[in-house]
């Protein structure tokens, strides 16, 4: 017996629901974070490269900003070199800050380059410090005092922000059919090499070159209300709303900050989804019912 998933008839009637998706998103760019916990699966790589590879076949530009914390912790356990976390930021001194580039900039950004080769596309591995594509500055953190119950500031090291982002590289790349794959890694005015979270940098560079979408491939299938149910569609209004009530806590409200500022910096759309569903991408932009929680403006 034929199995219904794969028959013709299906197949045909996905490409008809995509149509207009398909039209609408003609010529515009998404910016999409690759998170670290979402890389470990190889089929999930190759799911992932594939989907990159579609969008640009099809007419849209994808720009990929990786992560890649776990990745990190590990070598630097290998070597022996302890991880401290303020405010869910890594303190990062000179050595962790040199490994955590060689990790970033050299093993995981090269290999995505080499997942999207793999599935037939053209892309090309930089950081922020390439043609100082991302400007970051020195950011601080506070950690609370366990013997006076209060909040002292602490040094985090070189860990940045994106003060400014020179998007003419990706410009030129996108524009010569190229898939832009940029680790989370900036360049200060003082010279000095800053680690950036990337859900920041990501965030930074969609509001930047005026992203259509911009997603944030993670580990969790999206918002969850109270009860458990995936929240589809917020505004950034309901998302302050859900972070007073309880709703959104933990990790998810960084994410969800970084969304919000890129939505209101101009970005007409940003989409929390699982990077580990098959084709999450896919399913969010080519069909009705979509994949994760999107936020965008009224």
């Amino acid at each position: 017996m034929t199995d219904p998933m794969l028959s013709p008839e299906l197949k045909a009637e996905t490409l008809v629901e995509a149509l207009p998706y398909l039209q609408r998103y003609a010529g515009q760019t998404f910016v999409v974070k690759y998170g670290g916990h979402a890389m470990g699966d190889p089929e999930a790589q190759a799911d992932f490269a594939e989907d990159v590879v579609l969008l640009k076949a099809v007419g849209i530009n994808p720009v990929v900003v990786h992560g890649g914390g776990p990745q990190i912790g590990r070598m630097l356990a290998r070597l022996g070199v302890e991880s401290r976390f303020v405010d869910g930021l890594r303190v990062t001194d000179a050595e962790t800050a040199q490994i955590a580039e060689m990790v970033l900039a050299g093993s995981i950004n090269k290999e995505i380059v080499s997942w999207i080769g793999r599935a037939g596309g053209r892309a090309v591995g930089l950081s922020g410090k390439d043609a100082r594509l991302v400007q970051a500055e020195k950011v601080g953190g506070r950690d609370p005092d366990p013997n006076q119950g209060i909040e002292r500031k602490v040094d985090l090291g070189f860990v940045g922000e994106p003060v400014a982002v020179d998007r003419r590289i990706i410009d030129t790349l996108v524009g010569d059919g190229i898939i832009p794959v940029i680790a989370p890694i900036g360049i200060g005015a003082d010279g000095h090499t800053y680690n950036i979270n990337a859900d920041t940098m990501a965030g930074a560079i969609a509001a930047a070159i005026g992203a259509a979408r911009f997603f944030l491939l993670t580990d969790v299938k999206g918002v969850l209300d109270k009860a458990g149910e995936l929240l589809t569609d917020l505004t950034p209004d309901d998302v302050r709303r859900l972070r007073a009530d309880g709703t959104i806590t933990g990790g998810m409200i960084p994410k969800l900050e970084t969304c919000v500022a890129a939505v209101e910096a101009g970005v007409d759309a940003a989409v929390v989804l699982d990077g580990r569903v098959p084709h999450a991408m896919l399913l969010e932009i080519f069909t009705k019912r979509g994949a994760g929680t999107l936020i965008r403006r009224e």
